[in-house]
């Protein structure tokens, strides 16, 4: 799940990792179900409600990066990255169904990745740089 999208600053996104690792424990948010777009990088996703927590945790991050983007919240776990037609995207929302009401996050990861990402080359090319385990 994407909390926090920025410039591609490598001691940035190190600075602010190693802050929210320090800063935030693992979250749970719920799951409102499975939901479809044009978006490549959102072909098919499992939507959740943000919740005081994970504003939380962006505003450490968003900080400790000292980023001013105009990024906005939207909490998804992205299942399908493809093109495809709108009728086939909602037969596959449609027919999945979510095993779970929460879902806990409990680890941080920078990725460096193509911008915008429009084809499987360019998913294939996104590098975790870091990564942090969060802890109670």
């Amino acid at each position: 799940m994407t909390i926090h999208i920025g410039p591609n600053h490598a001691d940035a996104a190190d600075k602010a990792l190693s802050k929210a690792a320090r800063e935030c424990q693992p979250i749970n948010l719920k799951a409102l179900g499975i939901h479809h777009s044009e978006e490549f990088i959102k072909t098919l996703f499992v939507q959740f409600v943000p919740n005081r927590e994970l504003r939380q945790h962006n505003g450490i991050i968003r900080s400790a990066a000292q980023d001013s983007s105009d990024y906005e919240l939207n909490p998804h776990l992205s299942l399908l990255y493809q093109t495809m037609p709108v009728v086939r995207r909602s037969e596959l929302a449609h027919s999945i169904n979510v095993p779970f009401s929460e879902v806990m996050f409990d680890t941080l990861k920078v990725v460096r990745c193509i911008s915008p990402t429009r084809s499987r080359a360019d998913v294939e090319a996104w590098q975790v740089l870091a990564s942090r385990a969060l802890f109670r």
